[in-house]
């Protein structure tokens, strides 16, 4: 079996951000939930805990893990440098992935949180060179039915759109807060649907992911030019149209940055043609491995953790 079973119109599929998911639960779950060993399982079983959450208040008949196998694909780095570079903790030889800087008692978790989603037979997916947004953005594209996208990362904001039921599930306090984020709710905060949201974003720039946006184009302004000309194709045609109502400074920032706006586009907007591979996105009532489950359950300290979350993969 693989994606294709989102297909069916009736399914709801919910898209886990999952590394946007465990860095909060890390910093959400004290590090003194640890293993029998002392190894700190604190974002393991806070992942856990949100994974039963989101499962139990949206009723999801399909889930998908998406993973980041390249947190930083070179293609966007080739095209702004700048892109995510404060995050790296330790440049590596061209073609090889540069480490992520990120906190030291969270990565060995990472390889845990892997092998408890495989014994539960909950589908993670990723993709080199590709983020987990790209995942998140293909198979949105792919989707016949509803689509509930989990992540703490306004970027996917771009993905919103009420004709397909698609929206971001944005937690504000754990996930037992969410900020249910739709195109009503894009267009009162920040006057854009989900496909004007790109346009936003990289005018506005953003400092968490090194994108430098347009020099004096603040989130405002980049929404009045938007609303004013339509999307940034008409804003930059306005830049050589000495008609057009920008402001010198507008217009001269604009011009400087000819370059930049070529480029960004494509490093801001999320892929939605990654090639996947076969999978079963289907919401497991009981775990592919029992006997793996169990022996990690004992390994880490996880009994409890897991054993809420199959109650309510039973249900």
């Amino acid at each position: 079996m693989s994606w294709g079973i989102i297909g069916s119109v009736t399914r709801r599929l919910m898209l886990l951000d999952t590394a946007s998911l465990y860095f909060r639960a890390y910093f959400g779950v004290p590090d003194s939930v640890r293993a029998p060993d002392g190894t700190p399982v604190n974002a393991v079983r806070g992942l856990l805990d949100f994974i039963g959450r989101l499962v139990h208040d949206h009723r999801p008949d399909e889930l998908v893990a998406c993973w980041d196998n390249d947190w930083r694909p070179q293609w966007r780095v080739d095209l702004i440098p700048t892109y995510k570079a404060h995050r790296v903790a330790e440049e590596t030889p061209a073609g090889q992935t540069d480490e992520e800087e990120i906190p030291d008692t969270l990565s060995p978790q990472v390889p845990i949180i892997e092998d408890v989603l495989a014994a539960l037979g909950i589908a993670r997916v990723g993709v080199t060179p590709y983020e987990a947004d790209d995942v998140i953005g293909t198979l949105t594209a792919r989707a016949k039915g509803p689509v509930d996208i989990v992540t703490g990362d306004r970027d996917l904001y771009q993905l919103i759109d009420d004709a397909r039921q698609v929206r971001v599930l944005y937690p504000l306090k754990g996930v037992g807060t969410l900020q249910l984020t739709d195109e009503a709710w894009l267009r009162e905060k920040y006057g854009v649907d989900g496909a004007g949201y790109v346009d936003l974003a990289l005018l506005r720039g953003d400092p968490s992911d090194g994108l430098p946006g347009v020099p004096g184009i603040g989130e405002k302004t980049a929404a009045k030019l938007l609303d004013a000309y339509g999307d940034l194709g008409g804003i930059m045609a306005a830049v050589d149209d000495p008609k057009a109502k920008l402001t010198p400074s507008q217009r001269k920032r604009l011009d400087e940055s000819r370059a930049y706006v070529a480029v960004a586009p494509k490093v801001v907007r999320v892929a939605g043609d990654v090639p996947l591979p076969d999978f079963d996105p289907a919401l497991p009532r009981e775990p592919r491995d029992p006997a793996a489950l169990e022996a990690l359950a004992e390994q880490w300290g996880l009994s409890g953790a897991i054993q809420r979350l199959l109650t309510v993969l039973q249900h």
